[in-house]
């Protein structure tokens, strides 16, 4: 199984079999509640709008976070650069 793959499945593995505190702990703690909350009204205002395509618009959203999270950590060694 290719790395990337693999890692996301460990994690919804891990994220499918935490009580709902851990979970929100998470959730609280690696994006804060502002963030938490811009995704669920982006996420529930994408879904109103085509509820037929909820599937689609579920995995896309799946996929977005991923992108985020790749360019988060590739801004992120330059603002260490620019920082020192």
């Amino acid at each position: 199984m290719p790395a990337k793959k693999g890692l996301a499945i460990q994690f919804i593995d891990r994220i499918r079999t935490m009580e709902p505190a851990d979970l929100n702990a998470l959730i609280l703690r690696e994006a804060g509640e502002e963030l938490a909350q811009f995704f669920l009204t982006y996420s529930a205002s994408l879904i109103s709008r085509s509820p037929e395509k909820v599937l689609e618009n579920t995995s896309s959203l799946m996929l977005m976070g991923y992108l985020i999270r790749a360019a988060e950590e590739r801004t992120a060694p330059r603002e260490l650069v620019a920082q020192a």
